[in-house]
């Protein structure tokens, strides 16, 4: 809305109300000065005819009522009363009607307002008139009543023309008004719609230096004067402005020559970073392998003093066979060979060649067990296979291992639960489990105990291992899976075995393992994954 518009309507409204509320306030005084000037000249009238009237009602004339009547008829030049009634009291104190008036035919007669004698000896207000009763008394005796109807209509009707008046003078008041207001707004107007052109002018040429002119009236001169303060500071504010961002540009400049100086500089080191991280992954890699190597190279050590036993009983029993032969055959060449000789010869060789047999026979099941083991490490491929045999082969190519640490190794298994799975990483997982704890587990223990509980459950084959050891530290239980960690990293030890056996877990079986922490002594691990049951 337009300020015009807003102050028009202010103006319209504001002389509305104040030309409503004093019309409204005069109308309402003339109207209660009228009912009260009415009310008064109508007790006169009253008093006056009540006065008169005594005499007929005292007299006993039998045409007294009609002479009443007669001079009551003179009444009709007074255009305030309406009606008159007059009541004669009897000696015996009942009340009737004596006489009436009434103004013309107009104004049809009325019941008689005896039994309202007590209730209009004060004035009372109907809708077009007024009534009153007074008494009609004689040196204090009450020879009667009179009842007096006097008319409103005349007043009503000034009433009326004073509103018509006050409804034109109200219109011609507005239209004044709105003339006024236009007047005041159109003269107002002027120095404001110059101000407004002037800054509008210097907005669109943003020429901040430029002054307003001195305004006429007192108000639009002192906000021309704050406009010009602040263009004044708009124009220093714009140079500030400017000033910083010219230095911004240069110091943006400059920082990009350092960002881009330094962002080369990051490509490289990043470079550097990623081909350390290459290296770090293949070396990584690399210890995992010789992680696996390790163990493969723990089951040839064992493998190895296990068949050097029976290799050297089978020479050392083949060497004492080819004495005794080269005895007899010089002995045979010389002729001095003897039926003794030759006998104890036949029963010491049968002797050496069951000793070489036993033994050849021995180091041929640890070969071939190796063999089994050493092919199933390095294969991760799924066959079908009887699980407590391989637990079998992996004790056999580790017994060395066991023997030399004093453990004991109790294996929980039915012999006759065979799966479709990958021997390979179950091969290393138990490897490393078992060498894990004969380096860590039982240091300082005169012996221990390793438990290996295995079932099946719901197509998932479930290996508890377990040793009775010094256990781990509750530092090391949150990452003993993480890579490189050991206790003994100063002595060799490399800290990949049981991240080697989580990986071989989780990726090649596609399993969990859980490490419970809740033991006092030594560890235990539970080792799930999902297996196909297979027939014999």
């Amino acid at each position: 809305m337009s300020l015009h518009s807003r102050l028009v309507q202010s103006i319209m409204a504001l002389s509305t109300i104040i030309l409503l509320t004093v019309s409204m306030s005069i109308i309402k005084l003339v109207d209660e000065q009228g009912n009260q000037n009415i009310a008064s000249e109508t007790r006169a009238w009253a008093n006056i005819l009540a006065k008169s009237s005594s005499p007929f009602l005292q007299s006993d004339n039998d045409n007294s009522q009609s002479k009443l009547k007669s001079e009551l008829v003179k009444l009709i030049s007074t255009p305030l009363i309406n009606r008159i009634h007059i009541y004669r009291t009897n000696e015996d104190g009942s009340i009737e009607y004596f006489s009436s008036y009434n103004k013309n035919h107009k104004f049809p007669a009325i019941s008689d307002k005896i039994d309202k004698i007590s209730q209009l000896s004060t004035i009372q207000y109907e809708e077009n008139h007024l009534e009153l009763i007074v008494k009609i008394t004689q040196d204090q005796r009450v020879l009667g009543y009179l009842f007096i109807q006097s008319s409103l209509l005349e007043k009503q009707s000034f009433i009326r023309k004073l509103i018509y008046i006050t409804l034109g003078f109200l219109l011609f008041a507005l239209l004044f008004s709105f003339a006024v207001s236009q007047w005041l707004f159109d003269k107002s107007n002027q120095p404001i719609g110059k101000l407004i052109e002037d800054i509008g002018q210097i907005s669109q040429n943003k020429n901040y230096q430029t002054q307003l002119a001195i305004q006429p009236y007192k108000e639009l001169d002192m906000l021309a004067k704050n406009i010009n303060i602040l263009l004044l500071r708009t124009d220093k504010h714009i140079n500030t402005i400017i000033d910083e961002h010219q230095y911004a540009l240069s110091q943006n400049q400059a920082l990009e020559n350092k960002l881009s100086a330094r962002t080369n500089a990051l490509k490289e080191s990043n470079q550097e970073l990623l081909s350390t991280l290459e290296k770090l992954h293949e070396f990584q890699g690399q210890l995992v392998e010789t992680e696996k190597m390790a163990s493969l190279g723990d089951l040839v050590a064992g493998i190895a003093h296990e068949v050097n036993t029976p290799i050297g009983l089978g020479v050392t029993a083949s060497s004492l066979l080819a004495d005794k032969l080269s005895e007899i055959k010089t002995a045979f060449e010389d002729k001095t060979l003897k039926s003794s000789q030759l006998k104890k010869f036949l029963t010491d060789g049968d002797e050496n060649v069951s000793i070489i047999f036993r033994n050849l026979e021995r180091a041929a099941k640890l070969i071939s067990s190796f063999k089994k083991v050493a092919v199933d490490q390095s294969s991760a491929e799924c066959r079908t296979f009887n699980v407590k045999g391989l637990l079998d082969e992996v004790l056999l190519t580790l017994s060395a291992k066991i023997k030399s640490a004093n453990v004991t190794l109790s294996v929980i298994c039915p012999d006759d639960l065979y799966i479709n799975s990958k021997p390979g990483p179950i091969n290393q997982i138990l490897i490393n489990l078992i060498l894990n704890s004969i380096y860590h587990a039982f240091e300082g223990l005169d012996h221990g105990t390793i438990t290996i509980n295995v079932m099946n459950l719901s197509d998932q084959l479930h290996i508890n291992y377990s040793d009775d050891g010094i256990g781990i530290d509750d530092t090391m239980k949150t990452k003993i899976f993480d890579p490189f960690t050991t206790t003994k990293r100063g002595s060799g030890g490399s800290g990949l075995g049981m991240h080697l056996v989580y990986n071989l877990v989780t990726q090649a079986l596609d399993g969990h393992i859980v490490l419970e922490d809740d033991l006092e002594h030594g560890v235990s691990f539970d080792i799930t994954f999902p297996v196909e049951l297979a027939s014999t």
